[in-house]
């Protein structure tokens, strides 16, 4: 008797596509003109440094062409994007003050319970502003400052901070999506480790885009000052709607000599998002940057973290999973540059791709002509579930030192019969079976999350595996 097969024609996202209405909200006009960009500042009472800044950026980004080397993004039209959303409250510093629909919102994610757990910090950003900001008492006696970006540049001591570094390390030249986020980027973190602070405990924001035909540009900037250590977490996640939804934040790290940052990261979009978004760090002398990434939604996904080590035996590694299903075509990787000698970098990445989804992998290593024995490292494994899917691999490789060691390995292939028929001989269905199997090749990626993000992309991709062809 030939083996039934059956196709789920979607998958239950309902942890995550569940929305509130907009009511007491203010949104702009959709569309970008300079009108908007300076209504955005003046809402923020910003300095007018900043207003330049984003005029400037507005001018770049109208100069620029949309990409033409990656995933077709011309379903995004930014005649029908709105830039700004104000959620129906300011940001609280206690969990009672925010509105019960926001309120509900993150209490359905868990944020409460993961930060009762063992975060040392939370914020929570809500469309265009963060809503709720709270941080544990021993993490601010130990001189450390986590607050909104926003709010940060109120204060003189750290707007001088912000404004020496705030789009050096992803300028608005940098490409069409760092310009438009210089121009109307809103909410974010800042975060200060000062020197030789050792957090044992991580940080974490989440950002989630409830509104419909939304745009969220939230800028992040962490700064670890020499021999200090920290982990900072970050979520994102958005209902789906059957208009298009842009993300295109920004994520400046800087890690100083000797330091280490870990910055993890689990992204659940929904599909009809176009995640555009950029992060960048950069490592002085032995510094280390530790990039953990799980990239599960969005209809179109670009995105590359990049390390550039200045410094002497700095150290960069990059684990990340990608999973491409129906209707998606995620273009994802990672960049480095070897500025300085002795330095080392190491790339693990894996991509899963399913009924029709596309996954693509790009990786960029630079050697400059300082890079003398310096070494880097690159493994990307792509499987397969169907016959209608498709992964690539493109790594590129600048080799412009003598004395260095750089290695890439790809592998690509599909779930094998034989693994399936095994399991299935031992009692397991054949559902059971194949995400067994796909949670094997995870795993490099999940153990290195915290508990509960390793059990949050463990059932994504339970929940992705049921709308696989089985």
């Amino acid at each position: 008797m030939a083996k039934q097969r059956t196709e789920v024609a979607d998958i239950d996202r309902s942890l995550y596509d569940f929305r509130y209405g907009e009511e007491g909200f203010e949104r702009l006009d959709a569309g970008l003109t300079p009108d908007i960009v300076r209504e955005i500042s003046e809402r923020k009472n910003e300095p007018a440094w900043m207003l330049k800044h984003r005029l400037k950026s507005l001018e770049i980004y109208n100069k620029f062409p949309d990409p033409t080397w990656g995933p077709g993004i011309e379903g995004l039209d930014m005649d029908h994007i709105v830039t700004y959303v104000k959620p129906n409250t300011d940001q609280q510093a206690t969990w009672d003050e925010v509105p019960d629909d926001i309120k509900n919102t993150f209490e359905r994610l868990g944020i409460p319970e993961a930060e009762r757990s063992y975060l040392a910090g939370v914020g929570a950003q809500y469309d265009s502003e963060l809503v709720y900001h709270n941080m544990q008492g021993t993490a601010a006696q130990m001189g450390i400052v986590y607050s909104g970006i926003e709010e940060a540049l109120q204060e003189p001591k750290w707007e001088a901070m912000i404004r020496e570094k705030f789009m050096t390390l992803i300028p608005p030249t940098d490409h069409k999506f760092a310009a438009l986020h210089g121009a109307v980027w809103s909410g974010g973190s800042f975060v200060y480790v000062p020197k030789g602070v050792k957090l044992d405990f991580p940080l974490q924001s989440y950002f989630r885009l409830n509104a419909k035909g939304a745009g969220q540009f939230e800028h992040t900037l962490i700064i670890v000052e020499d021999d200090a250590d920290l982990h900072f977490i970050e979520g994102c996640s958005a209902p789906k709607y059957n208009v298009a939804n842009l993300h295109a934040g920004a994520v400046e790290l800087f890690v100083g000599k000797r330091a280490h940052l870990r910055y993890s990261t689990i992204e659940n979009w929904s599909k009809n998002m176009y995640n555009l978004n950029t992060k960048r760090a950069r490592c002085e002398e032995e510094g280390e940057i530790e990039w953990i990434s799980g990239s599960f939604g969005s209809h179109v996904g670009y995105l590359y973290p990049m390390s550039v080590l200045v410094g002497r035996k700095s150290r960069s590694s990059f684990t990340g999973i990608t999973f491409a299903g129906a209707g998606q075509n995620l273009d994802t990787g990672c960049k480095v540059v070897l500025g300085a000698p002795e330095t080392s970098a190491s790339v693990e990445t894996k991509s899963i791709s399913k009924g029709g989804g596309i996954s693509t992998f790009r990786s960029s290593i630079v050697a400059t002509p300082a890079a003398e024995g310096s070494a880097a490292s690159v493994s990307c494994q792509s499987l397969m579930l169907d016959d209608i899917s498709r992964s690539d691999t493109i790594p590129a490789m600048d080799i412009r030192a003598k004395n260095v060691d750089i290695g890439h390995e790809a592998t690509i292939g599909r779930i094998g019969d034989d693994k399936i028929f095994y399991l299935m001989s031992r009692g397991i269905s054949e559902e059971e079976a194949r995400t067994m199997i796909v949670n094997g090749f995870a795993n490099p990626v999940s153990k290195e999350l915290p508990l509960e993000y390793a059990v949050e992309m463990n059932n994504l991709i339970k929940l992705e595996m049921e709308g696989a062809i089985g």
